[in-house]
């Protein structure tokens, strides 16, 4: 098990949960939903408050997988006000950008991990982009 499996692991036993909302809310993350354009989302820290502003105008699935690809980065990269995240990040192969996509398809995902359902039917219930699916079953 990887770095960020494990982490996700321990998160969702800690937390009771694989919703990073609920796991955002009860680690004292705020979430804000801001017009961003075409931008979905990012990670800042204020002071020492961290939060995570997503689009508003996101479908709730993408709401989803954008909370909990910025969660990572709340976890993962505290003190880092991470660059906005946009379609084509899913293709970064930014150190931090990759770290933030495993961990919100291993979060979201976790769950399922019998495979119990179709990679087209994860990105509709969750949000995960298709190509981060592929990424994590077929490399």
């Amino acid at each position: 098990m990887g770095l960020i499996e494990e982490k996700v692991t321990k998160l969702i036993k800690k937390h009771g949960t694989n919703n990073p909302f609920e796991i955002a809310n009860q680690k004292g993350v705020i979430v804000r939903y801001v017009p961003l354009g075409n931008v979905l989302g990012f990670h800042a820290r204020y002071f020492r408050t961290s939060i995570i502003h997503i689009n508003e105008a996101l479908s709730e699935q993408q709401q989803l997988f954008t909370c909990a690809h910025e969660l990572g980065h709340a976890i993962f990269h505290p003190d880092a006000n991470t660059p906005f995240l946009k379609k084509n990040t899913y293709y970064s192969t930014d150190k931090i950008e990759v770290e933030a996509n495993e961990f919100a398809v291993e979060l979201l995902f976790s769950q399922d991990t019998n495979n119990s359902i179709t990679i087209k039917e994860a990105t509709q219930d969750y949000g995960i982009p298709e190509q981060l699916l592929y990424k994590k079953f077929y490399t």
